[in-house]
């Protein structure tokens, strides 16, 4: 819709660029300039009053009132008076004023009072960019339901907001929106939003557009691979049939199979040349290590800052950590990126500009270990193509405890049994030394302890640069490991069982759910335990009940609201003021059927 230069210039005032967003800045109050004969304290309100006597103080003006519509006298208090007040009290004259009234152990009184001339009206007050004249003037000429419906506005929503505007006596009696104003809000709040993400999302031709096939590779698998594996590939499979570049994320929960759906879409590339970038040597290995297994037939290599240079353009399947972004790199029809929040958008941005050619762009797939709620999947799909992979291919069976210091004997005997059963146990403190603020130990306060009772203890934390090694060397040799998070995504430990998590309380439930994700990855009986000092927590308790990293994430939503879930992607943390991730689902899909995106 055109905007004409004034209107575009006070939206630019408001921050805005939509009559959408301008129905959405509500009044933050009215003024209501009807008469009512009965007085109503802390509220602003009009009277008709005779003015029976002034009374000049240093800093402020006393005035009686005779109020005709309450039958009463009230005073009337200007502070700070300005010479030209004095003039709108004059002793006998009757007229209308406007004022806060307060009553105070039977004496009323009105601050500020101020002579109106227009009664009978409900005027909006704004806080916004604008003066709430000017405001509620460009609200008049500008705002109707025909331009919100010209937007995408369904008709009975636009008239549902348009009334915070064009209040009338119902709208003032109510003290807070009902359920219809609210979802009207919040509809056409996640309507705006999503419609913008849209708005900035970019076509590019794609590098390669090819009729895939991967059930001849899949047959020859010696598993089985979920349904949900399944129906990403296909998602990915007509990406690539489209002549335009693809975009996708591919969300699975801890051990959902993500690395099989990466080889399937190497597979179908081929014979054009896939890249993917792993966040750590370790990740990078173990990718190499699946795809030599199962693409025997592919020319993979591993990059990292150790790998000898080589002339890449003899591979099909290039491996490698951000070091491929330091090589001269072939031209790649498909562009992947593991653990993809792991990456600076720059990083990932550089990947994908490496491997273009000119205006035409390869299909690009990012990964992410770290469910998200299905509400914030839906929003974002307006701007990049969205699978969930929400089963696992075998079923976990790990037992989840909430534990106190009383308990502490009993996990002794625990950590001893799965030891002797030649299985590994990982316990995860929360710093690496000494704190006065926190009542947890540290990995250096502890460390004396472990190492004294129990043989092959391996110690590692984020600031250890030979971290990854020691996660190494406790695969193939550990019995206990003692870590800070810095295993929560990464090496792959078939023989740990048993996770223990000191100060559980001070992580987020995404974080405890990779660090319960570490255990059992083959299989075996698997245990986590959450150590805390409080004596109970509800946040705890309904984590160990649940197993889906989707649940964890909306239970996640539930105790902190969705601040920090949208990892940059959003102008701010928590920036909807009325839509609700954890609670409004059904309005983010009416909108997604509305904006005609894939549902």
């Amino acid at each position: 819709m055109k905007l004409t230069k004034d209107v575009s210039t006070k939206f630019t005032k408001l921050g805005i660029s939509s009559y959408t967003q301008l129905a959405l800045t509500i009044p933050h109050s009215y003024e209501d300039l009807r008469l009512h004969d009965k007085l109503d304290p802390h509220t602003y309100q009009l009277i008709d009053a005779t003015v029976e006597s002034v009374f000049r103080a240093p800093n402020s003006i006393q005035i009686t009132f005779f109020v005709h519509n309450f039958g009463h006298n009230i005073t009337g208090v200007l502070f700070r008076p300005k010479p030209y007040m004095m003039h709108q009290f004059a002793v006998g004259s009757r007229e209308y004023y406007y004022g806060l009234l307060e009553c105070k152990q039977g004496q009323c009184s009105m601050s500020m009072p101020k002579k109106v001339t227009t009664i009978g009206s409900i005027t909006p007050k704004y806080k916004c960019g604008l003066r709430t004249d000017v405001m509620w003037r460009l609200v008049q000429k500008e705002l109707s339901s025909e331009k919100l419906v010209e937007e995408g506005i369904p008709q009975n929503i636009a008239e549902e907001v348009l009334k915070l505007h064009f209040a009338d006596a119902e709208v003032l009696e109510k003290k807070e929106f009902d359920v219809k104003t609210l979802e009207a809000l919040k509809y056409m709040e996640i309507y705006s939003y999503m419609k913008e993400l849209q708005g900035k999302r970019r076509y590019f031709k794609a590098l390669v557009s090819k009729e895939s096939e991967y059930r001849v590779w899949a047959e020859n698998l010696p598993f089985e691979l979920t349904s949900e594996q399944i129906s990403t590939i296909e998602d990915i499979k007509k990406d690539f049939a489209k002549d335009v570049a693809s975009k996708r994320m591919v969300v699975g929960d801890v051990g959902s199979g993500k690395t099989m759906v990466i080889l399937a879409s190497a597979f179908m590339m081929l014979p054009h040349r896939s890249i993917l970038m792993a966040p750590t040597t370790i990740l990078a290995n173990q990718l190499y290590e699946e795809a030599c297994k199962f693409l025997p037939n592919v020319k993979s290599v591993l990059v990292t800052n150790k790998s000898k240079k080589v002339n890449l353009d003899k591979y099909d399947f290039i491996i490698g950590t951000h070091a491929v972004l330091y090589r001269e790199l072939p031209s790649a029809a498909l562009v992947m990126v593991d653990e993809q929040h792991r990456f600076g958008t720059q990083q990932r941005n550089l990947l994908e500009k490496l491997t273009s050619e000119g205006k035409e762009k390869p299909h690009y797939l990012q990964f992410s270990a770290t469910p998200i709620p299905r509400t914030l999947a839906m929003i974002e799909s307006a701007s990049i193509d969205v699978s969930l992979i929400t089963s696992t291919p075998f079923t976990k069976d790990i037992d989840s405890k909430v534990i106190h210091k009383s308990d502490f004997s009993r996990l002794l005997e625990h950590i001893k049994s799965e030891i002797a059963k030649d299985n590994q146990v990982l316990i995860v403190y929360p710093l690496v030394e000494q704190s006065e603020v926190l009542e947890y130990q540290s990995i250096e306060e502890a460390r004396g302890y472990w190492e004294k009772n129990f043989e092959d203890v391996y110690i590692t934390h984020g600031k250890d640069k030979e971290k990854e090694q020691v996660l190494l060397d406790f695969r193939d040799k550990g019995k206990l490991l003692i870590s800070t998070t810095v295993v929560e995504v990464g090496i792959s430990l078939p023989r740990l069982t048993t996770v223990v998590i000191v100060g559980a309380e001070r992580l987020g439930l995404s974080t405890l759910h990779q660090l319960r994700g570490r255990v059992s990855r083959t299989g075996l009986k698997g245990y986590c335990y959450l150590y805390t000092n409080q004596e109970s927590s509800s946040r705890l308790e309904e984590f160990v009940n649940t197993t889906s990293g989707f649940d964890i994430a909306n239970l996640d939503l539930k105790f902190r609201k969705s601040g920090d879930l949208l990892k940059g992607t959003n102008q701010s943390g928590n920036q909807f003021r009325w839509f609700d991730f954890a609670e409004d689902a059904m309005i983010a899909q009416q909108v997604k059927i509305a904006l005609h995106l894939e549902v």
